[in-house]
């Protein structure tokens, strides 16, 4: 039952980001709008962590499984990918280095920030 629960609150949020698709008119993605939604209702406590936290770790478990169609697509399309094969192979793995790098980096940065936060709040309280 909590699983239920958990996975009604995610595709609310979720519904509500297709709401905003259809009324917004910008070329943003609904899963986008979905994903700032459910972001901004964790910051201001309008959903709080335990109240989507296994169902969202088991979408994450099971998100390389979603995937499969993808790459089911890429095969059947390979006539038209043939051409084209070797810039689109570049372009995939300069885009995926670049994306971790600067995933890592903004990681890192928040991790420090969140030390030095943790720093300041030991000397006040200690």
């Amino acid at each position: 039952m909590l699983y239920l629960r958990q996975f009604c609150i995610i595709l609310f949020v979720s519904f509500l980001g297709e709401l905003l698709y259809v009324i917004i008119p910008l070329p943003i993605p609904a899963s986008v709008y979905g994903l700032v939604l459910m972001l901004a209702a964790l910051c201001t406590g309008i959903i709080r962590l335990n109240q989507v936290k296994e169902t969202a770790g088991f979408l994450i478990e099971i998100m390389p499984v979603m995937f499969i169609p993808a790459a089911a697509g890429l095969l059947n399309s390979w006539s038209l990918l043939r051409p084209v094969w070797l810039p689109f192979i570049v372009i995939t793995l300069v885009s995926t280095v670049i994306v971790m790098g600067v995933t890592g980096q903004i990681t890192q940065r928040m991790i420090q920030k969140d030390m030095k936060n943790g720093e300041k709040d030991e000397r006040i309280s200690g």
